[in-house]
């Protein structure tokens, strides 16, 4: 079954149909060939997605489209430009700042990629060239799933089980995060520097930035409430997504006073769609963890690869070169639902710590998001920015090596990933 379910999704998902159906349609075939009572596939699926921890998903997709549209990113901005705008590369440096701010209200990259490709790439544009300023805003947006709040955490919790918390993900994230912020900075410092980019911006005062951070306290406090709430167990990760769209609303509507009524229609068919293509694919993928864990796949590729290694530390650099392989050719959220099953068990039995894993897998994928043919951020700042793609990934592979390089320190030194969660309970 296994067999027919991996050559029967390959082949149709190369005739160009999208991945939750492919995964739908090779699993049909596959039972039905099988001779399975095809009446567990919509009883596998609807146990799959009548979850509550799900339900985050949606929420915190929502309160990233509220908190962009109540005008966040702009004083995200000027808080930033007031803190590190006169400096080598300021501007550059300006935009990494205002990623990592987005990241902790929207937990995607696609999002933060749409929004600060519209507004930062003209301004960016006027000092480097369109293929650097839009590697800039790529590398920034793709902080989106490191920095918590992340859907993509919350997804590979829910598929991992009850060994891995979405509060121990969060907090997994952290110092990552901003190694991989800090190290995107000093890159373009690097940069600018060789390629000769002077300096632009006003001159650092404090007046200006206490001023820029009174204004921007709102929107940090966000995070700080909503995180915060998570790991103290105020209330669930479920329960935190939907206080942040009560927050983002109130925000919106009564202290930027940029969201309108009228706004909102779009606003939620945005997030229903994102929300409805995660969930076919939990649907579809869930009946293929089912013929799979009926074929025994996970025993028997557990034991192939104890046969090749019994290192754990091997057995994370196989999985990193798979998931750069996978990265490169299927969306993150099929892969998380296809392989979170198969690979974290094993994980498990290696003795690897299940956050660990977890963090590296997700950065991992993060990392496919940047890397040509199928990264899709990339193709988000082109469809935004107009510039040829080509001109894009020249510029990008600089940010795409760091992030490999904190990836591999990540994998070498667990405790950057795991100390904090560990030091908070988890």
């Amino acid at each position: 079954m296994s067999t027919l379910v991996v050559i029967g999704f390959m082949l149709i998902a190369l005739m160009g149909l999208p991945i939750a159906f492919a995964m739908g349609l090779s699993a049909i075939v596959a039972i039905w060939l099988s001779g399975i009572d095809i009446s567990i596939i919509p009883q596998r699926m609807m146990y799959s997605v009548n979850s509550f921890p799900l339900m985050a998903i949606p929420f915190f997709m929502l309160s990233g489209e509220l908190m962009i549209k109540a005008g966040i990113i702009e004083r995200l901005i000027s808080f930033a430009n007031a803190l590190v705008g006169r400096v080598r590369g300021g501007l550059a440096h300006v935009t990494m700042l205002s990623g990592a701010g987005l990241a902790t209200v929207s937990g995607t990259a696609v999002s933060d990629a749409s929004a600060l490709s519209a507004i930062l790439v003209p301004s960016l544009s006027k000092i480097y060239d369109k293929g650097f300023a839009t590697a800039i805003v790529a590398a920034a947006a793709n902080l989106g799933p490191i920095i918590p709040p992340s859907a993509a955490m919350i997804v590979y919790a829910f598929m991992a089980g009850p060994s891995v918390s979405v509060g121990g993900m969060f907090m997994a994230g952290v110092v990552p995060g901003l190694l991989i912020t800090v190290g995107f900075m000093l890159l373009c410092s690097w940069i600018t520097t060789k390629r000769g980019w002077s300096t632009t911006g006003e001159p650092f005062q404090f007046k200006r930035l206490f001023i820029e951070l009174r204004r921007s306290a709102i929107v940090l406090l966000m995070p700080l409430i909503i995180i915060g709430g998570i790991i103290g167990g105020a209330f669930t990760a479920t329960e935190g997504s939907a206080i942040s769209v009560v927050y983002a609303l109130i925000l919106g509507f009564f202290i930027t006073r940029t969201l309108k009524l009228s706004d909102l229609p779009r606003i939620l068919v945005r997030a229903a769609i994102t929300t409805a293509v995660v969930g076919a694919l939990i649907a579809f993928a869930s009946v293929i963890t089912y013929l799979m864990t009926v074929d025994l796949m996970p025993q028997k590729l557990s034991q192939l690869l104890f046969a090749l290694t019994k290192d754990p530390l091997v057995y994370l650099i196989l999985v990193a070169l798979l998931l750069f392989v996978v990265g490169m050719f299927l969306e993150s959220n099929s892969a998380y639902i296809m392989l979170v099953p198969l690979l974290h068990p094993i994980a498990l039995q290696y003795g690897i710590d299940p956050l660990h894993f977890g963090f590296l897998f997700v950065l991992n994928l993060v990392i496919g998001m940047l890397t040509p043919p199928v990264g899709v951020v990339l193709f988000v700042v082109c469809g935004v920015t107009g510039v040829r793609m080509r001109e894009l990934v020249a510029n990008i592979w600089p940010f795409v090596a760091l992030m490999y390089a904190v990836l591999f320190l990540c994998m070498f030194f667990p405790a950057i990933v795991t100390t904090l969660p560990r030091s908070m309970g988890y």
